[in-house]
């Protein structure tokens, strides 16, 4: 028997009235770096801030961790990320993160190479400009994810 228009229609309201459960979950992070780096200490802060649930990794080798994560030279920067299921590296502000989990593209992740100047946690400015980068998965090359600062 198949359900009736009404029984349908509450369905259909339910659906839409209660949150999924996980929308009310807290958001996990584990964050590898290294143990002397205050900078990244700083983007961790950020991230709970945003409402993460962080676990803080310190780790000596950081260059053979982010080769397994699938983090090449190229897109490289001080810190590491797991979160959602992607790899998010470097010093990447906390609305390009909530992009990459909203959106969920097929990726293996997004950096902010280097250490950009005025970046969450190098000084958090927001007039500050630099690209955030998505890379491997669907496509090994790399592409501009999200464009932080004015533009």
């Amino acid at each position: 028997m198949l359900p009736t228009k009404p029984l349908l229609a509450a369905l259909a309201f339910l659906a839409l009235a209660v949150p999924a459960a996980a929308d009310h979950a807290p958001k996990h992070m584990h964050v590898f770096k290294s143990p002397e780096c205050g900078c990244c200490g700083a983007w961790v802060e950020i991230a709970r801030k945003h409402g993460f649930e962080v676990t803080v990794e310190d780790r000596e080798d950081m260059a053979g961790l982010k080769r397994l994560l699938g983090v090449s030279e190229t897109v490289e920067s001080y810190h590491t990320a797991k979160v959602g299921g992607y790899v998010v590296e470097g010093h990447v502000p906390m609305e390009a993160v909530d992009r990459l989990l909203t959106g969920r593209p097929q990726v293996a992740g997004i950096a902010a190479p280097g250490m950009p100047a005025g970046s969450p946690g190098m000084g958090d400015d927001p007039d500050a400009r630099f690209d955030v980068l998505s890379f491997g998965k669907a496509s090994q090359a790399t592409a501009v994810f999200y464009r932080a600062g004015p533009r």
